[in-house]
């Protein structure tokens, strides 16, 4: 369950680098390590991926996809033992990991589908003489840097994106998560997969993530995570390459008077606190209208107060379990402790779940904040944890202004049942992203991307498959046969 070799062009290797522990977050107990990978263990895969390229592009598309449904499948047959390893290194319930590693296999199965499907143009010419055909190639050499959050699902949009396509891969997995990372790697090899076609190398991402980065060898670089790091991989790349920089967000709520009352908490507090909120399309701040401002509140710290909270291990059906470390607990602690002294008030959470069980591990109960403004960091910055505020608003104008306040634009959500409103609402938040009565902003086959410093490309949707193609433009100039 715990694999902690790396794959590099087919083969299974003990790293040469430093040990690092990978932890249990709701026992704070080390349950396995991984190496460091050496610069010289970067650069095999690197080249590993770049030999194996041609033959994998000039693979039928039908081949591809083929071994790309043998994947998902022997995924899915797994899916208990990679479930269960990733509840152990992330933390939640393992019924939701079970679920997470479902829609990975699901996502294989949805690119080897849209990897046969791939067309190009014919372009007319001012003269018919000439033909202008536009066809896709695959870019080449794909790095792709995952974060700890959704260490499952998050790598399986880069890998069936990027083999559908005809592109080889190198994959750094996150450090805190990297064990059901690597028995996808695991899966993906046992279901034939070409060696070298996919590669997987263990480590930091200061180090193993930057050495990809900077390689003249990786043609695109696939990376989820911060805007900071983001923003470092764009300013370091010493060539042009091309970018998918999926950064986060702080993403609002708007609950419109005419609103579901009841399915407006429904959704709130299941895209607030999922996943300890540690999800990039978390709901981070709600803005009410005032005349349903106290109702909506009264309601939603009940719901909070109910959520069930556990080791995903003993309880798999818990709807939280423990955040993945203390750099996010300690976060939302401070975000908690700053809209306090600026006034908030506090309506559900914003401890430690009590009992013997929680006085080791990452938890943290569900919290509320009302009265919030932008003064506030629960406001303003991702938290990126189980912390939500609240603010009351006047106008729809005003609930936009408050909601498009903010540098990022991955997703935003409205509860309202007037059409008005909903028209009024999507063309005016200003978000890639937007779900009205529903907070499932991203489905496999729509595109799903950020605006603004929530960063660049796409991924899902056949759009997220076209981003590992380059276009290529041939004219050619026919003559009229002799014997015409």
């Amino acid at each position: 369950m715990f694999e902690s070799e790396m794959l590099i062009g087919g083969e299974w290797v003990s790293g040469a680098g430093a040990v690092l522990p990978v932890q249990n977050p709701a026992t704070e107990e080390t349950i396995g390590t991984i190496t460091n990978a050496t610069t010289e263990e970067v650069d095999r895969a690197i080249r590993a991926a770049r030999n194996a390229f041609p033959a994998w592009a000039a693979l039928s598309p039908f081949k591809r996809a083929e071994l790309l449904h043998k994947a998902g499948e022997l995924i899915d047959q797994r899916k208990d033992d990679i479930a269960r390893a990733m509840t152990s290194e992330q933390g939640k319930p393992l019924n939701e990991a079970r679920g997470e590693v479902s829609k990975l296999a699901q996502t294989l199965h949805f690119y080897a589908e849209e990897g046969v499907r791939v067309h190009g143009e014919i372009i007319p010419n001012e003269s018919n003489a000439y033909q202008s055909l536009v066809v896709r190639e695959p870019v080449g050499v794909v790095a792709a840097i995952s974060p700890w959050n959704y260490p499952a699902e998050l790598i399986g949009w880069k890998i069936g994106g990027a083999l559908a396509a005809g592109c080889t891969i190198v994959v750094k997995p996150p450090e805190l998560t990297p064990f059901s990372p690597l028995a996808i790697a695991r899966a993906l090899d046992d279901a034939g997969i070409p060696a070298g076609v996919v590669n997987m190398v263990t480590g930091k991402g200061s180090s193993v993530g930057q050495h990809l980065v900077e390689s003249p060898l990786v043609d695109k670089v696939a990376f989820t995570g911060s805007g900071a790091v983001g923003l470092r991989i764009q300013q370091s790349s010493p060539t042009v390459k091309k970018l998918a920089l999926e950064l986060g967000g702080n993403c609002p709520l708007i609950v419109t008077a005419t609103a579901d009352l009841d399915a407006a908490v429904k959704g709130a507090a299941r895209r607030s606190f999922r996943n300890m909120g540690q999800i990039c399309i978390a709901i981070n701040r709600i803005y009410v209208a005032e005349s349903v401002y106290e109702a909506f509140l009264s309601k939603l710290a009940t719901v909070a107060d109910a959520l069930t909270i556990d080791n995903g291990l003993d309880d798999p059906a818990a709807d939280l379990g423990a955040m993945a470390s203390a750099e996010p607990l300690e976060k939302t602690r401070a975000h908690l402790a700053d809209a306090l002294e600026k006034g908030a008030r506090l309506m559900a959470g914003g401890r430690r779940p009590e009992g013997e069980k929680f006085q080791k591990g990452f938890f943290f109960r569900p919290t509320v904040l009302a009265d919030c403004t932008h003064e506030m960091q629960v406001m303003t910055e991702e938290t990126f944890g189980p912390l939500v505020g609240v603010a009351p608003f006047g106008t729809l104008s005003e609930a936009v202004e408050k909601a498009n306040d903010t540098p990022y634009g991955l997703a935003s959500y409205a509860y309202t049942k007037h059409m008005d409103e909903m028209r009024y609402l999507s063309s005016r938040l200003d978000y890639g992203n937007v779900a009205i009565n529903n907070v499932d902003a991203g489905i496999i086959n729509a595109p799903y991307g950020g605006r603004k410093q929530s960063g660049v490309g796409y991924e899902h949707g056949r759009e997220g498959m076209l981003e590992y193609f380059n276009f290529k433009h041939v004219r050619i100039c026919f003559d009229e046969p002799e014997d015409a």
